[in-house]
């Protein structure tokens, strides 16, 4: 009987890593970067408060949120164009709210393209609801699924589209 058991747990333990490797996974993602707002502003502004040499962080056509955080981001993406996205903290940087939510509601974004035209690539953008910690889970397909993804980029997004958090891109397999 003893036998038998281990027999069966060492086969369903086997099927279980011959599945995972059969999976086509498309792009992994392991780590984030909040959303840095601007770039380029050194200098004085000018008198009306504006900063004449400051660049907004738009990334392939995707403007940015203001100021935010995120402690961890890790996404699979597979050539169905089926996406897992955990995200960890996901908060305001900046401001009288710095270290909250702001009630937001988050989708993943998915471009392939290092150059325009961009194909974004999208969860449900009706998005699912920050957790008051900044935690998520996006369990999805994207639309259109990616048939390639050459130059991949993730994206965290709100229902009004501007972009809040970017995984980190796992490249080969270290």
């Amino acid at each position: 009987m003893v036998k038998q058991a281990a027999a069966i747990l060492l086969a369903v333990g086997i099927v279980g890593q011959v599945s995972a490797r059969e999976r086509d996974l498309l792009a992994k993602f392991e780590g984030g970067i909040g959303v840095i707002t601007g770039s380029g502003g050194a200098g004085p502004g000018n008198a009306d408060g504006t900063f004449p040499n400051v660049r907004l962080n738009v990334v392939r056509g995707v403007f940015p949120a203001g100021p935010w955080r995120i402690a961890d981001l890790r996404a699979d993406v597979d050539t169905d164009g089926r996406i897992k996205v955990r995200g960890r903290g996901l908060l305001l940087a900046s401001g009288n709210l710095i270290g909250q939510n702001a009630n937001q509601s988050v989708f993943a974004t998915l471009i392939c393209e290092a150059a325009a035209p961009f194909v974004e690539r999208n969860t449900a953008v009706t998005g699912v609801p920050l957790e008051p910690n900044g935690d998520f889970r996006i369990d999805d397909t994207l639309n259109p699924a990616p048939s390639e993804c050459a130059s991949p980029v993730l994206l965290i997004r709100n229902t009004a589209g501007v972009w809040f958090a970017a995984g980190i891109p796992k490249l080969g397999d270290d």
